[in-house]
């Protein structure tokens, strides 16, 4: 696929995009915003102003106080697609970007308030899902030789880490605020499944076993509560996370635990792709979409 066919199937993906809160606790949910086209995986700032998102390439701020929507320079970086993750301090964001020579996502990182973006991941195809909490290491999925595992790397760029390497696909790699831990999505056991390993690949540890297609966990910041999507078993194939699709949002103790479903939506690939906690641990924000008439 050449740039431009990605972009024009990108902007042709034709759904209303509604913006929501969610306290997961009382299941109380505020919508923020509908767009009339499709944005995605939004991330919340540690100070609670604001929620960055990606939209038909591009990267933007929305404020939560008044609703404003400022886009973020990203310099040539204008295929940027749904896993993207700020720094620990909230200086600096790294993105997936299809970059134009080959249409293939790589991984790069830029300053928050906008800037020239230096290339971290030299291979590709490369889609970021977590920032170490010491701020030095980021962690991604990655193809490499016909095979989907997980890769850690400096933020500096060098040579990458491979911390998995089973048959299936590995995918949403995301760290635990206190570092010990990535958590991960996987195949490994046939359906998509929630698992957890240490922060340099070894003792994984299946943490959700359900008859159904689990991804993308994502672990609150006082590493309390984990919220991942929901596929039903017979709607995708394990290794398929579509849009458009019934799932649900659920909740369950970092320690592992039973789950219960905090919402049920239409939504699927681009609702909860990257950590979208608040803060204050007690809300997130997701995407839900709905089909043009």
């Amino acid at each position: 696929m050449d740039i431009n066919t990605l972009r024009q199937w990108i902007a042709e993906r034709d759904s209303i995009s509604i913006l929501k809160t969610l306290d997961v606790h009382t299941g109380e949910r505020t919508v923020l915003k509908e767009f009339d086209y499709v944005i995605e995986a939004p991330n919340w700032t540690k100070d609670g102003r604001y929620l960055v998102y990606n939209s038909l390439g591009r990267m933007y701020m929305y404020e939560l106080a008044s609703g404003d929507i400022k886009e973020i320079d990203t310099g040539f970086a204008i295929d940027c697609n749904n896993d993207h993750v700020l720094s620990p301090d909230n200086q600096e964001i790294a993105v997936s970007h299809f970059t134009n020579e080959d249409a293939t996502s790589r991984i790069y990182i830029l300053p928050f308030d906008g800037g020239i973006p230096r290339l971290i991941t030299e291979k590709g195809p490369s889609y970021l899902h977590g920032w170490s909490p010491d701020g030095k290491y980021l962690a991604y999925c990655a193809e490499r030789n016909g095979q989907y595992d997980i890769y850690s790397i400096s933020v500096n760029g060098g040579e990458e880490t491979q911390l998995t390497n089973l048959p299936g696909l590995d995918d949403g790699p995301e760290y635990s605020p206190d570092g010990k831990y990535i958590w991960f999505n996987s195949t490994r056991s046939g359906l998509m499944q929630v698992w957890r390993m240490e922060a340099d690949g070894s003792n994984p540890t299946h943490m959700v076993k359900e008859e159904s297609n689990c991804w993308f966990p994502h672990v609150s910041p006082d590493g309390k509560w984990v919220v991942y999507i929901v596929y039903g078993k017979g709607d995708v194939d394990p290794g398929d996370h579509p849009a458009n699709k019934n799932v649900e949002l659920r909740l369950i103790p970092a320690e592992g635990g039973e789950s219960k479903t905090i919402v049920k939506l239409f939504g699927g690939q681009g609702t909860i792709n990257v950590n979208s906690w608040s803060p204050d641990n007690r809300t997130i924000a997701f995407v839900s979409y709905r089909l043009k008439a």
